[in-house]
Protein backbone atom coordinates (compact mmCIF):
# COMPACT_ATOMS: atom_id res chain seq x y z
CA UNK A 1 0.00 0.00 0.00
CA UNK A 2 1.13 3.51 -0.85
CA UNK A 3 0.64 6.51 1.16
CA UNK A 4 0.91 9.52 -0.82
CA UNK A 5 1.82 12.59 0.79
CA UNK A 6 0.44 15.72 -0.44
CA UNK A 7 3.24 18.30 -1.56
CA UNK A 8 2.11 21.00 0.63
CA UNK A 9 2.44 18.96 3.84
CA UNK A 10 6.02 17.77 2.60
CA UNK A 11 6.97 21.02 2.25
CA UNK A 12 5.83 21.93 5.68
CA UNK A 13 7.44 19.11 6.90
CA UNK A 14 10.55 19.91 5.12
CA UNK A 15 10.66 22.95 6.42
CA UNK A 16 10.07 22.28 9.91
CA UNK A 17 13.28 20.29 9.68
CA UNK A 18 15.90 22.78 7.95
CA UNK A 19 18.19 24.36 10.15
CA UNK A 20 16.59 27.39 11.39
CA UNK A 21 18.40 30.80 10.48
CA UNK A 22 21.06 32.20 12.71
CA UNK A 23 19.45 35.00 14.95
CA UNK A 24 21.67 38.02 15.72
CA UNK A 25 19.83 40.14 19.20
CA UNK A 26 21.10 43.60 19.10
CA UNK A 27 19.49 45.99 21.89
CA UNK A 28 18.98 49.57 21.09
CA UNK A 29 17.32 52.58 22.56
CA UNK A 30 15.14 54.12 19.41
CA UNK A 31 12.06 56.05 18.29
CA UNK A 32 10.16 54.43 15.92
CA UNK A 33 11.45 56.42 12.82
CA UNK A 34 15.02 55.48 13.94
CA UNK A 35 13.95 51.69 13.88
CA UNK A 36 12.10 52.06 11.00
CA UNK A 37 15.46 53.31 8.71
CA UNK A 38 17.76 50.68 10.89
CA UNK A 39 15.31 47.89 9.58
CA UNK A 40 14.58 48.76 6.11
CA UNK A 41 17.87 51.03 5.42
CA UNK A 42 20.68 49.55 7.11
CA UNK A 43 20.06 45.91 8.54
CA UNK A 44 18.59 43.83 5.23
CA UNK A 45 22.13 44.32 3.28
CA UNK A 46 24.22 42.79 6.43
CA UNK A 47 21.66 40.10 6.73
CA UNK A 48 21.42 38.77 3.29
CA UNK A 49 25.39 38.69 3.23
CA UNK A 50 25.20 37.07 6.36
CA UNK A 51 22.68 34.68 5.83
CA UNK A 52 21.02 35.66 9.37
CA UNK A 53 18.36 37.52 11.11
CA UNK A 54 18.73 40.99 13.11
CA UNK A 55 16.63 40.72 16.38
CA UNK A 56 16.40 43.91 17.24
CA UNK A 57 15.06 44.64 20.84
CA UNK A 58 14.03 47.65 21.89
CA UNK A 59 15.09 48.21 25.48
CA UNK A 60 15.13 51.25 28.63
CA UNK A 61 18.25 52.44 29.10
CA UNK A 62 17.67 51.72 33.20
CA UNK A 63 16.45 48.18 32.44
CA UNK A 64 19.82 47.00 30.27
CA UNK A 65 22.12 46.58 33.37
CA UNK A 66 19.72 44.51 35.36
CA UNK A 67 19.10 42.31 32.57
CA UNK A 68 22.32 41.70 31.60
CA UNK A 69 24.06 41.63 34.76
CA UNK A 70 20.78 38.44 35.40
CA UNK A 71 22.38 36.69 32.13
CA UNK A 72 26.05 36.92 33.14
CA UNK A 73 25.21 35.63 35.98
CA UNK A 74 23.40 32.48 34.40
CA UNK A 75 25.70 31.76 32.09
CA UNK A 76 23.07 32.10 29.38
CA UNK A 77 23.48 35.40 27.82
CA UNK A 78 21.05 35.88 25.00
CA UNK A 79 22.20 39.35 23.88
CA UNK A 80 24.69 39.53 20.94
CA UNK A 81 25.33 43.31 20.76
CA UNK A 82 23.82 46.30 22.51
CA UNK A 83 24.18 50.19 22.13
CA UNK A 84 24.79 52.47 25.24
CA UNK A 85 24.97 55.76 26.05
CA UNK A 86 28.65 57.01 26.28
CA UNK A 87 28.37 58.28 29.45
CA UNK A 88 26.38 55.43 31.24
CA UNK A 89 29.45 52.82 30.86
CA UNK A 90 31.21 52.30 34.18
CA UNK A 91 28.53 49.92 35.18
CA UNK A 92 29.39 47.17 32.41
CA UNK A 93 32.85 47.20 33.19
CA UNK A 94 33.10 47.25 36.90
CA UNK A 95 30.89 44.70 36.68
CA UNK A 96 32.74 42.41 34.29
CA UNK A 97 29.89 42.11 31.94
CA UNK A 98 31.20 43.15 28.73
CA UNK A 99 33.98 41.82 26.44
CA UNK A 100 37.42 43.34 26.35
CA UNK A 101 37.64 44.39 22.66
CA UNK A 102 40.94 46.11 22.68
CA UNK A 103 42.16 43.66 20.13
CA UNK A 104 39.52 45.24 17.29
CA UNK A 105 41.03 48.98 17.99
CA UNK A 106 43.32 48.38 14.87
CA UNK A 107 40.17 47.52 12.85
CA UNK A 108 38.01 50.97 13.56
CA UNK A 109 38.56 53.02 10.37
CA UNK A 110 40.92 55.57 10.57
CA UNK A 111 38.62 58.32 9.80
CA UNK A 112 36.77 57.51 13.17
CA UNK A 113 37.25 60.57 14.91
CA UNK A 114 39.89 59.21 17.85
CA UNK A 115 38.66 60.92 20.75
CA UNK A 116 34.71 58.68 20.17
CA UNK A 117 37.29 55.61 20.62
CA UNK A 118 38.96 57.00 23.61
CA UNK A 119 35.44 56.91 25.40
CA UNK A 120 35.18 53.20 25.36
CA UNK A 121 38.45 52.94 27.36
CA UNK A 122 38.64 52.00 31.18
CA UNK A 123 42.27 51.66 32.53
CA UNK A 124 43.70 51.64 29.22
CA UNK A 125 41.64 48.41 27.43
CA UNK A 126 38.92 49.37 24.98
CA UNK A 127 35.08 47.71 25.58
CA UNK A 128 32.82 49.89 23.85
CA UNK A 129 33.03 50.83 19.94
CA UNK A 130 31.89 54.31 18.55
CA UNK A 131 28.82 54.04 16.42
CA UNK A 132 27.16 57.32 16.98
CA UNK A 133 28.15 60.76 18.44
CA UNK A 134 26.47 63.16 19.19
CA UNK A 135 26.67 67.15 20.67
CA UNK A 136 24.71 70.12 20.98
CA UNK A 137 24.87 73.28 19.49
CA UNK A 138 23.13 76.33 19.27
CA UNK A 139 20.41 77.21 17.49
CA UNK A 140 18.57 80.68 16.67
CA UNK A 141 16.12 82.93 14.81
CA UNK A 142 18.27 84.68 12.54
CA UNK A 143 15.41 87.08 11.00
CA UNK A 144 14.63 88.02 14.81
CA UNK A 145 18.33 88.46 15.50
CA UNK A 146 18.78 90.29 12.35
CA UNK A 147 15.62 92.61 13.11
CA UNK A 148 17.35 93.58 16.45
CA UNK A 149 20.77 94.34 15.12
CA UNK A 150 21.95 91.39 17.19
CA UNK A 151 24.65 88.89 16.62
CA UNK A 152 24.86 85.09 17.97
CA UNK A 153 26.42 85.34 21.61
CA UNK A 154 29.47 84.47 21.85
CA UNK A 155 30.22 84.24 25.69
CA UNK A 156 27.90 84.57 28.93
CA UNK A 157 28.02 88.57 28.93
CA UNK A 158 26.68 88.81 25.53
CA UNK A 159 24.20 86.31 26.02
CA UNK A 160 22.62 88.15 29.18
CA UNK A 161 22.82 91.14 26.72
CA UNK A 162 20.77 89.50 23.79
CA UNK A 163 18.05 87.87 26.87
CA UNK A 164 18.00 91.32 28.37
CA UNK A 165 17.44 93.10 25.00
CA UNK A 166 14.63 90.55 23.99
CA UNK A 167 12.74 90.33 27.21
CA UNK A 168 12.55 94.42 26.54
CA UNK A 169 11.26 94.71 23.16
CA UNK A 170 8.97 91.46 23.28
CA UNK A 171 8.06 91.53 26.66
CA UNK A 172 8.54 88.31 27.24
CA UNK A 173 11.60 86.19 27.50
CA UNK A 174 12.99 84.12 24.00
CA UNK A 175 16.29 82.49 25.57
CA UNK A 176 15.39 78.94 26.37
CA UNK A 177 17.35 76.72 29.20
CA UNK A 178 15.91 73.33 29.58
CA UNK A 179 14.85 73.82 33.26
CA UNK A 180 12.57 70.68 32.96
CA UNK A 181 14.93 68.74 35.00
CA UNK A 182 16.22 65.51 34.29
CA UNK A 183 19.17 64.57 32.28
CA UNK A 184 18.26 67.41 29.73
CA UNK A 185 18.77 69.97 32.50
CA UNK A 186 21.55 68.11 34.11
CA UNK A 187 23.44 67.82 30.73
CA UNK A 188 23.34 71.60 30.60
CA UNK A 189 24.58 72.40 33.31
CA UNK A 190 27.39 70.37 32.92
CA UNK A 191 28.29 71.13 30.03
CA UNK A 192 27.93 75.45 31.59
CA UNK A 193 30.03 74.12 34.54
CA UNK A 194 32.67 72.93 32.59
CA UNK A 195 32.84 76.71 30.58
CA UNK A 196 33.57 78.08 33.82
CA UNK A 197 36.05 76.22 34.80
CA UNK A 198 34.74 73.97 37.71
CA UNK A 199 34.53 69.86 38.37
CA UNK A 200 30.40 69.63 37.74
CA UNK A 201 30.94 66.51 40.10
CA UNK A 202 32.04 68.31 42.75
CA UNK A 203 28.56 70.56 43.20
CA UNK A 204 30.09 73.32 44.56
CA UNK A 205 33.69 74.44 43.64
CA UNK A 206 34.22 78.24 42.42
CA UNK A 207 33.23 76.78 38.74
CA UNK A 208 29.98 75.18 39.82
CA UNK A 209 28.94 78.36 42.07
CA UNK A 210 29.76 81.03 39.37
CA UNK A 211 27.77 78.87 36.71
CA UNK A 212 24.66 79.15 39.09
CA UNK A 213 25.43 82.47 40.30
CA UNK A 214 25.12 83.83 36.43
CA UNK A 215 21.85 81.59 35.70
CA UNK A 216 20.52 83.02 38.66
CA UNK A 217 20.72 86.42 37.12
CA UNK A 218 19.95 85.39 33.99
CA UNK A 219 16.63 83.30 34.75
CA UNK A 220 14.53 86.52 35.09
CA UNK A 221 15.19 87.03 31.28
CA UNK A 222 14.55 83.56 29.49
CA UNK A 223 11.45 82.22 28.03
CA UNK A 224 8.82 80.92 30.17
CA UNK A 225 8.93 78.23 28.59
CA UNK A 226 12.24 76.98 29.90
CA UNK A 227 10.47 75.27 32.79
CA UNK A 228 8.77 72.69 30.54
CA UNK A 229 11.92 72.78 27.87
CA UNK A 230 13.29 69.19 27.33
CA UNK A 231 15.19 67.95 24.18
CA UNK A 232 11.75 66.97 22.23
CA UNK A 233 9.65 70.31 23.35
CA UNK A 234 12.62 72.83 22.89
CA UNK A 235 12.52 72.01 19.05
CA UNK A 236 8.73 73.25 19.15
CA UNK A 237 9.37 75.96 21.13
CA UNK A 238 11.79 77.49 19.18
CA UNK A 239 9.48 76.31 15.53
CA UNK A 240 6.49 78.44 17.08
CA UNK A 241 8.78 81.82 17.93
CA UNK A 242 8.04 81.31 21.43
CA UNK A 243 11.90 81.14 21.41
CA UNK A 244 14.47 82.77 19.43
CA UNK A 245 17.71 81.11 20.89
CA UNK A 246 18.40 77.44 22.38
CA UNK A 247 21.15 74.92 22.80
CA UNK A 248 19.59 70.90 21.18
CA UNK A 249 21.19 67.89 19.74
CA UNK A 250 21.91 68.08 15.41
CA UNK A 251 18.30 66.24 15.29
CA UNK A 252 16.70 69.55 15.97
CA UNK A 253 17.84 70.54 12.36
CA UNK A 254 15.75 68.18 10.70
CA UNK A 255 12.51 68.95 13.04
CA UNK A 256 12.66 72.17 12.75
CA UNK A 257 13.74 73.18 9.67
CA UNK A 258 12.34 70.13 7.59
CA UNK A 259 9.39 69.56 9.63
CA UNK A 260 8.11 72.73 9.90
CA UNK A 261 9.35 74.90 7.63
CA UNK A 262 11.17 77.02 9.25
CA UNK A 263 14.10 78.59 6.62
CA UNK A 264 15.39 81.15 8.77
CA UNK A 265 16.60 79.19 11.69
CA UNK A 266 20.39 79.03 11.64
CA UNK A 267 22.85 77.34 13.75
CA UNK A 268 26.64 77.67 15.19
CA UNK A 269 28.49 75.81 17.46
CA UNK A 270 27.55 77.67 20.65
CA UNK A 271 29.20 80.55 23.80
CA UNK A 272 31.63 79.93 25.82
CA UNK A 273 31.74 80.72 29.65
CA UNK A 274 34.15 82.96 31.73
CA UNK A 275 36.77 80.27 31.03
CA UNK A 276 36.52 78.35 28.14
CA UNK A 277 33.80 76.74 25.67
CA UNK A 278 32.94 73.59 26.16
CA UNK A 279 30.29 70.69 24.50
CA UNK A 280 29.20 67.83 25.81
CA UNK A 281 30.12 65.27 23.45
CA UNK A 282 27.07 62.56 23.85
CA UNK A 283 25.67 59.54 21.75
CA UNK A 284 26.10 55.83 22.23
CA UNK A 285 28.81 53.09 21.64
CA UNK A 286 28.35 49.49 20.87
CA UNK A 287 29.22 46.54 23.50
CA UNK A 288 29.22 43.16 23.70
CA UNK A 289 28.26 41.04 27.12
CA UNK A 290 30.98 38.55 28.15
CA UNK A 291 29.66 35.56 27.13
CA UNK A 292 27.52 36.54 23.94
CA UNK A 293 26.46 33.71 21.46
CA UNK A 294 27.72 35.19 18.43
CA UNK A 295 30.88 37.88 19.72
CA UNK A 296 32.56 37.16 15.93
CA UNK A 297 29.18 37.83 14.21
CA UNK A 298 28.36 40.79 16.10
CA UNK A 299 32.17 42.00 15.50
CA UNK A 300 31.49 42.15 12.02
CA UNK A 301 27.54 43.86 12.69
CA UNK A 302 29.97 46.87 14.42
CA UNK A 303 32.27 46.86 11.18
CA UNK A 304 29.31 47.39 9.00
CA UNK A 305 27.77 50.09 11.19
CA UNK A 306 31.26 51.86 11.44
CA UNK A 307 31.79 52.03 7.37
CA UNK A 308 31.38 54.68 5.32
CA UNK A 309 28.23 53.63 3.62
CA UNK A 310 25.97 52.75 6.29
CA UNK A 311 27.31 56.20 8.79
CA UNK A 312 26.64 58.08 5.12
CA UNK A 313 22.61 56.66 5.29
CA UNK A 314 22.66 57.79 9.35
CA UNK A 315 23.39 60.89 8.50
CA UNK A 316 21.11 61.49 5.46
CA UNK A 317 17.96 59.61 6.80
CA UNK A 318 18.30 60.01 10.21
CA UNK A 319 20.23 63.63 10.32
CA UNK A 320 22.62 61.89 12.96
CA UNK A 321 26.63 62.97 13.30
CA UNK A 322 28.98 60.20 11.92
CA UNK A 323 31.82 59.46 13.64
CA UNK A 324 33.75 59.72 10.37
CA UNK A 325 35.09 62.81 8.67
CA UNK A 326 34.29 61.08 5.34
CA UNK A 327 30.84 60.55 5.98
CA UNK A 328 28.70 63.83 4.64
CA UNK A 329 29.28 63.85 0.80
CA UNK A 330 25.63 62.41 0.74
CA UNK A 331 24.22 65.41 3.18
CA UNK A 332 21.67 67.33 1.75
CA UNK A 333 22.64 71.24 0.68
CA UNK A 334 20.26 73.00 3.37
CA UNK A 335 21.95 70.72 6.29
CA UNK A 336 25.63 71.34 5.38
CA UNK A 337 25.42 74.14 7.20
CA UNK A 338 24.34 72.74 10.49
CA UNK A 339 26.47 69.51 10.44
CA UNK A 340 29.09 72.59 9.99
CA UNK A 341 28.32 73.62 12.98
CA UNK A 342 27.96 70.35 14.51
CA UNK A 343 32.01 69.62 13.42
CA UNK A 344 32.49 72.90 15.22
CA UNK A 345 30.78 72.28 18.47
CA UNK A 346 33.19 68.89 18.30
CA UNK A 347 36.34 70.88 18.17
CA UNK A 348 35.40 72.07 22.05
CA UNK A 349 33.70 68.72 22.71
CA UNK A 350 34.39 67.04 26.64
CA UNK A 351 33.33 63.96 27.85
CA UNK A 352 31.65 63.66 30.83
CA UNK A 353 33.37 61.67 33.48
CA UNK A 354 32.01 57.73 33.73
CA UNK A 355 30.77 57.02 37.46
CA UNK A 356 28.53 54.84 39.32
CA UNK A 357 27.35 57.71 40.75
CA UNK A 358 25.63 59.40 38.30
CA UNK A 359 22.11 58.59 38.49
CA UNK A 360 22.75 60.51 41.95
CA UNK A 361 24.00 63.51 40.61
CA UNK A 362 21.41 64.08 38.66
CA UNK A 363 19.21 63.85 41.12
CA UNK A 364 20.86 66.39 43.06
CA UNK A 365 22.01 69.22 40.64
CA UNK A 366 18.58 69.53 39.48
CA UNK A 367 17.18 69.93 43.20
CA UNK A 368 20.33 72.30 43.23
CA UNK A 369 19.10 74.15 39.90
CA UNK A 370 15.31 74.49 41.22
CA UNK A 371 16.07 75.72 44.98
CA UNK A 372 18.84 78.07 43.62
CA UNK A 373 18.00 79.33 40.08
CA UNK A 374 13.91 78.99 39.90
CA UNK A 375 13.40 80.31 43.89
CA UNK A 376 16.69 82.69 44.52
CA UNK A 377 18.02 80.43 47.17
CA UNK A 378 21.97 81.19 48.67
CA UNK A 379 24.05 79.85 45.65
CA UNK A 380 27.19 78.48 47.81
CA UNK A 381 25.32 77.38 50.91
CA UNK A 382 22.81 75.20 48.81
CA UNK A 383 25.27 73.99 46.50
CA UNK A 384 27.20 73.08 49.77
CA UNK A 385 24.87 70.47 50.93
CA UNK A 386 23.64 69.16 47.62
CA UNK A 387 28.01 68.40 47.77
CA UNK A 388 27.55 67.07 50.88
CA UNK A 389 24.52 64.86 49.90
CA UNK A 390 26.14 63.37 47.19
CA UNK A 391 29.31 62.80 48.96
CA UNK A 392 27.00 60.48 51.39
CA UNK A 393 25.50 58.59 48.65
CA UNK A 394 28.91 57.79 47.27
CA UNK A 395 30.53 56.28 50.30
CA UNK A 396 27.35 54.35 50.48
CA UNK A 397 28.33 52.50 47.22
Amino acid sequence: MRIIIPLLALALFLSSCATPQPKLRVVMGLGEAEWQVMREEIFPSFEKANKIKIEAIQMEASDLPQVLEAQVKAGNVKIDLFARDNQQLSYFVYKDLVEDLSLQEKDIPPTVIPALIEAGKFKQKLFFLPYRPNVQITYYNQEKFNQYGLKPPRNWDELLRVAKLFKEKEKTGKVLFMAHGGEPTALQLYEWIVSAGGDPLSLNDEGCVNTFAFLQSLWPYLSPDSIQAEFDTSNEYLARDSAYLMQNWPHGARVIVEDYKKQGIATYHGFSGPVREAHVVGGEVLGIPRGAPNKELALRLVKYLQSKEVQEKLVSKLGWPSIRSDAYGTVPQWLQPHFESVDQALTYGVFRKNVPYWNDYVKYINEAFAEIVTRGAPVKKTLDFYHDQLEADKQRM
